[in-house]
């Protein structure tokens, strides 16, 4: 990866970037509420877990068939990476920043998409969702997958861990240690997502944290509230 390219992703993928990450909590803070995450260590499990089994593992899925899509199959993978979220408030948590995202690359960089690209998500239920959104951004730009698809998980985890330190009493220092013991976590979701599913998503396409979809519907109704999901 060069330089510009390397640039890019930093800056798409930063907490400066108006795609309005730091108002989601992906059902954390339900889960905090629950005593379900209380320490560094509970949440270490909680987010390996969504990394290995849900959220990351089927984001970083879409993310590979939308970056490798032809534009046939491209509808399809825009379609069902909406229909994979489990909950109401996730669905609005992924499809705003996913047009948020779109949005500011085009105006402030840009990097817009295809029309047709564009006509075909229009076309579907759903508008589309971050990690196609992204996806589609670094395939059109020629940024290189395996870069660009760490770059999007070490987000999604940086913004959990920022989620959690405004939530449990960790402190800075403790999220920072989080951040980092999830390297290796990052690292081989991603190796094992561009290796399998050489004949398409069938089969491998899935997720096992239905408590992550528990905490996200309990959210809905949740008394009191600093996120939105």
């Amino acid at each position: 990866m060069n330089s510009r390219d390397l640039y890019r992703l930093l800056s798409w993928l930063s907490p400066s970037f108006p795609v309005g990450a730091f108002s989601y909590s992906h059902g954390l803070e339900y889960a905090v509420e629950a005593g379900l995450v209380t320490n560094v260590d509970e949440l270490e499990e909680w987010l390996e877990a969504i990394l290995r089994y849900g959220t990351g593992r089927v984001d970083s899925m879409h993310f590979r068939a939308a970056y490798q899509a032809t534009e046939d199959d491209l509808p399809n993978v825009i379609e069902l990476s909406s229909a994979m979220i489990g909950t109401n408030e996730l669905s609005k948590e992924s499809h705003s920043q996913g047009r948020a995202f779109i949005r500011t690359v085009e105006s402030a960089w840009g990097c817009g998409l295809p029309g047709e690209w564009l006509t075909t998500a229009d076309r579907t239920e759903s508008t589309i969702t971050y990690p196609v959104a992204v996806a589609l951004t670094c395939r059109r730009q020629s940024i290189p997958i395996k870069g660009a698809l760490t770059a999007y998980l070490q987000a999604f985890v940086s913004n959990l861990v920022s989620a959690a330190v405004r939530l449990i009493p960790i402190g800075q220092t403790g999220g920072q240690a989080v951040v980092s013991h999830m390297a290796d976590v990052v690292g081989e979701v991603v190796d094992e997502v561009l290796q399998v599913c050489a004949g398409g998503l069938a089969g491998d396409l899935g997720s096992s944290t239905p408590m992550l979809d528990w905490v996200s519907m309990q959210h809905e109704n949740q008394h009191t509230r600093l996120f939105r999901s």
